[in-house]
């Protein structure tokens, strides 16, 4: 009796070891190659994104479509690739196109028309430009732009495609809020 109380107790741990296995091996999995957790570090992104905010950034995103203008992505910093810090900014110059910033609106490839930049929470100040941006890179702008450093002032421009590191798809702190 004593020895199937102790397989019993055995057997019941090995099963508990094996949920904690697996679930540590799950998260692996989802943290390394699917998802990216995110904290925003500054207020360039406001009032879209808050600092502090906590965001999920989809890994994938990018591998059957291509990023597309004014998607919120999660890259590596152009400047220092090695810095483990992340940077959140949204995709304003796609490969190919001449950016030029006049009096804080955004012109593409001459035309007339700004882009819409509703979202900023303020009209930017400041012309700056112009920028060709290279084929396989991006050109990025905070949402706050007066507050933010981003390929205006970078020393490498541009962020490389292989700098990306995934869309942000979700905020998750302090509420929930899909991005868009």
């Amino acid at each position: 009796m004593e020895e199937k109380k102790k397989n019993a107790v055995l057997s019941e741990v090995l099963d508990y070891v094996k949920v904690i296995v697996f679930a540590v091996v799950f998260v692996l999995i989802v943290n390394n190659f699917i998802l990216i957790n995110a904290l925003v570090p500054s207020e360039s992104m406001e009032k879209t994104i808050m600092t502090g905010d906590r965001i999920f950034g989809f890994r994938l995103a990018y591998e059957w479509n291509e990023p597309e203008r004014f998607d919120i992505v999660i890259f590596k910093y152009p400047d220092d690739p090695e810095q483990k810090e992340l940077y959140i900014k949204r995709i304003i110059g796609l490969p190919g196109e001449t950016i030029n910033i006049v009096n804080g609106k955004v012109y593409i490839d001459g035309k007339k028309t700004p882009l819409d930049d509703s979202f900023c929470p303020e009209t930017p100040i400041g012309d700056f430009g112009p920028y060709t941006v290279p084929e396989g890179c991006y050109f990025m702008l905070g949402d706050n732009r007066n507050c933010s450093k981003d390929s205006r002032f970078w020393e490498n421009t541009y962020v490389r495609e292989d700098q990306i590191v995934g869309k942000a798809v979700l905020r998750y702190y302090p509420s929930i809020k899909l991005m868009n």
